[in-house]
């Protein structure tokens, strides 16, 4: 132990309590608490909120209620940024479906074309998941939904390419198909806007 270290009053140099205080220091500094997590995460966590809701009033309140609801469960998050994260965009869309009559009387650009915040996140979303499903795929079936969806090929040209027939080209597409539709359904997306 250094010279430098702080040392409780009326303990010599080589005394164990003066080498314990400062390792108790270090293990506390270790582990993150609720008020460390809050002062690294508000700014993030609040701009996170505004780019879902677009009012700065809703944003602090559903960061605060994120907040609030980390500390009742502290004890058992693992990850509680993630956590926060998640929690924060799920009281978000909570909240713009609950008040959607009120997001669309407001005058914005997406409001103008159509387009709610909400409907736009879930978009994101189903996109999102639809390539991760893909993703996790054979390659040899997403390239049918490729060569389908994206190149715009018929069957007969689908079926040439592969060397599959032409009715089982339609029938693994259907299959595959249904299985994203089902996969997305119990992941709590459905509709084609998410």
């Amino acid at each position: 132990m250094t010279d430098s270290a702080p040392r409780p009053a009326g303990l010599a140099a080589g005394d164990a309590a003066c080498v314990v205080v400062p390792i108790v220091l270090a293990i506390q500094q270790e582990e993150p608490t609720l008020v460390a997590l809050f002062e690294s995460e508000e700014s993030a966590l609040l701009s996170f909120a505004m780019g879902l809701v677009k009012q700065r009033w809703v944003a602090e309140e559903l960061v605060q209620d994120a907040f609030l609801r980390l500390h009742e469960v502290w004890a058992q998050v693992e990850n509680p940024r993630g956590w926060l994260y998640r929690s924060v965009r799920n009281l978000a869309l909570n909240h713009l479906r609950d008040h959607r009559r009120e997001t669309v009387l407001e005058e914005t650009p997406d409001a103008a074309s159509g387009s709610r915040p909400d409907e736009e996140l879930g978009r994101m979303e189903a996109i999102g998941m639809v390539r991760l499903l893909l993703a996790d795929m054979p390659p040899e079936d997403r390239d049918l939904i490729r060569m389908k969806y994206h190149e715009d090929l018929k069957y007969g040209e689908i079926s040439a390419r592969t060397g599959l027939g032409v009715g089982n080209v339609g029938y693994k597409l259907h299959h595959l198909l249904k299985g994203l539709a089902d996969a997305l359904r119990h992941a709590g997306i459905e509709g084609s806007r998410g």
